[in-house]
């Protein structure tokens, strides 16, 4: 089961990041298809879960 374990400022960053991977990888021509990469921080921060923090036990989510 997938938890939650990405936080509202790990959200943002990533979705900001993510967002502006995408967009440099349209624009400049020396990224090209490296801007794809974008999509995993695009992805994590939409999904609020990420994998790597699952397996080391990470989470950046408010306490209750």
């Amino acid at each position: 089961m997938m938890t939650a374990n990405v936080g509202g400022l790990d959200r943002g960053l990533r979705i900001v990041l993510g967002l502006g991977l995408l967009l440099a990888g349209l624009l400049v021509p020396a990224i090209g298809w490296w801007g794809l990469l974008g999509l995993v921080p695009l992805g994590t921060g939409l999904l609020r879960w990420c994998p790597p923090y699952a397996l080391l036990g990470l989470n950046t989510c408010a306490r209750p």
